[in-house]
């Protein structure tokens, strides 16, 4: 690492943090049942939450014009303090995202004035400002889905919000990692960067699945392991949800489940492969241990799964399932990167 480039690591690194507690409080926003508490959006008299009760009880009235309140909780006796909790949620996951715009925007300035970035790095933090940008307006797009007839977000715009926060994360973190690791010294070992290219699509396709569980709540059904209800393998529920096979497997609540938990095995037997053949090299010490941490976190994140799974989605079980999600891909990043360079 130059010394000159610490000061815009540790800017990204903190992106990266940042990026990382917006997704967490975003989990947090889903399992709580807050993403539709805010009804509008406003970039700047949102900032902060209604600070009287006449702006509380003017906010509730609002709220109460929507599907999620006239179809769920008006008969779940929805008062102003449950209201005041899920706002709070979705209000500070708004906030935070407010923050990280303001963290990737300024500072970029600051260096850009400063001359501390090259052309190539200039680049990329061109193309990390505009996913942020497009992050925030999927953010909206997703909301949106939720607030016409349906009381409840579109499983698909949930799962490309979540699924491009994740590659946002993964891209500042490449980002950081260029400059961290600056001379490229080590000899690529291409076998094993394209056994790890593989093993990154297959765990963003299970990230992609991820969010389909999250937005149907396809985890509070077949609650067994590790076969289906009923002890199958496949439940004849995959099947007759959805009138076409296809449906079934992306808009039916047991052919979501049924992919997510099988498609974890993929990604488990990728990983295991990498490593088995990292056996057959010689690698320096950061490429080893890049893939040695992806086999412990994979299994980690297997077995949270599974128990997830098991208790129906606990508050607690599933934010952490979806945290490991995130150390996985952290692990995968670097294992990749050191790999390429």
């Amino acid at each position: 690492m130059k010394k000159e480039n610490k000061s815009v690591i540790i800017w990204l690194l903190s992106g990266c943090v940042l990026l990382f507690l917006m997704v967490v409080v975003g989990g947090i926003t889903r399992l709580t049942n807050s993403g539709l508490s805010m009804t509008d959006w406003h970039l700047v008299t949102d900032t902060f939450p209604p600070l009287t009760d006449a702006k509380w009880n003017e906010a509730f009235e609002q709220y109460k014009k929507f599907p999620e309140y006239q179809k769920i909780n008006i008969h779940n006796d929805f008062q102003l303090a449950d209201y005041k909790f899920i706002y709070f949620w979705e209000w500070f996951h708004r906030f935070i995202g407010r923050i990280i715009g303001l963290v990737f925007f300024f500072p970029f300035v600051y260096f850009l004035i400063r001359k501390k970035l090259d052309k190539s790095t200039i680049k990329k933090c061109v193309v990390l400002l505009a996913m942020g940008g497009f992050q925030g307006f999927l953010g909206w797009f997703m909301v949106r889905s939720g607030l016409i007839d349906n009381p409840d977000v579109s499983h698909f715009r949930l799962s490309l919000h979540l699924t491009f926060a994740f590659i946002t994360f993964a891209y500042t973190l490449w980002v950081a990692l260029d400059l961290i690791y600056p001379e490229k010294t080590i000899t690529k070992v291409i076998p094993l960067r394209n056994i790890a290219r593989y093993a990154l699509v297959a765990l963003l396709i299970q990230i992609i699945y991820g969010g389909f569980v999250a937005g149907l709540n396809a985890g509070l059904i077949h609650n067994h392991w590790p076969l289906m209800s009923d002890g199958e393998f496949i439940h004849d529920s995959v099947f007759i949800e959805q009138p076409t096979l296809v449906k079934n497997l992306i808009e039916g609540k047991s052919g979501v489940q049924f992919v997510h938990r099988t498609f974890a095995y993929v990604v488990v037997a990728f990983i295991l492969f990498l490593y088995y053949k990292s056996t057959k090299f010689s690698l320096s010490r950061t490429q080893s241990n890049g893939i040695k941490t992806l086999v412990v976190f994979v299994f980690i994140q297997f077995a949270l799964g599974v128990f997830t799974l098991l208790y129906s989605v606990p508050l607690a079980l599933g934010l952490i399932h979806q945290i490991m999600a995130f150390f996985l891909l952290s692990a995968m990043t670097f294992t990749l990167h050191r790999l390429s360079k």
